[in-house]
């Protein structure tokens, strides 16, 4: 969240035995690898993690999953052709999904069924979450205030509905914190807000969102996220 992906990238690369040998976490510090890589635009570092430490034993761990699903979002966000990959990750999902214990995971679930093309998947857990907003705790709330409309902002990205996505989301990012997660795991929801308003056509706030990320982190995907913005105006020009 510093924008330092170069000294990221040295620290965790120069011993990763270090910290990934018997390690609970290691999946989510080489997730956090690919993210270094990814701001900087190397795709193939971000494939070769996911296909290797990230994804490559298939693990049905519920943090595993979040970390799979929420680095191929990112690449779907940006466009990028992951092949079966999706596949991969809601068929690890789909036994786990309609738990309705915690909105977060819902939304990750969520993002990989969309990902897929499965759309009984995004319904069954939407379908789960309307369970779950009945209960009397603490989940309830996080997923009435949050988890359920990102829910459904993600499922209107899937089909299209960019204009949607983004009031969505704007309505529910000042609260998404509430739902747990890191910083970087949310900024997920302002890439996916970025993109929707580029896609949207919503030139001038699309330019205001990407100056507002360029801002806070100078980065060859801020800047791409800047080209597109202006690209946009000139050609509404």
């Amino acid at each position: 969240m510093q924008n330092r992906s170069s000294d990221g990238i040295s620290w965790l690369r120069v011993d990763s035995d270090a910290w990934s040998r018997d390690s609970f976490f290691q999946i989510h510090l080489w997730w956090h690898l690919a993210l270094y890589h990814l701001e900087r635009g190397d795709i193939d570092a971000v494939l070769a993690l996911f296909d290797g430490p990230i994804h490559g034993t298939r693990s049905n761990m519920i943090l595993d999953l979040i970390d799979a699903s929420a680095l191929l979002w990112r690449l779907h966000l940006r466009g990028i052709d992951v092949g079966t990959r999706w596949q991969s990750v809601a068929e690890l999902w789909a036994p786990l999904a309609t738990a309705g214990n915690y909105a977060f995971n819902d939304l990750h679930a969520v993002m990989a069924f969309v990902g897929a093309g499965r759309a009984d998947g995004v319904e069954a857990v939407l379908e789960a979450q309307r369970f779950a907003m009945a209960r009397d705790d603490d989940n309830a709330l996080f997923t009435r205030e949050v988890g359920h409309p990102l829910t459904l902002a993600l499922r209107a990205f899937g089909r299209g509905r960019y204009e949607e996505t983004v009031r969505i989301i704007r309505d529910a990012r000042e609260s998404a914190h509430r739902f747990g997660g890191s910083h970087a795991q949310r900024d997920l929801l302002d890439l996916t807000l970025i993109e929707s308003a580029l896609r949207s056509g919503r030139t001038a706030l699309a330019r205001a969102f990407t100056a507002e990320r360029l801002e806070r982190r100078e980065s060859p995907l801020s800047r791409l996220f800047v080209q597109r913005a202006t690209a946009i105006q000139d050609a509404a020009a």
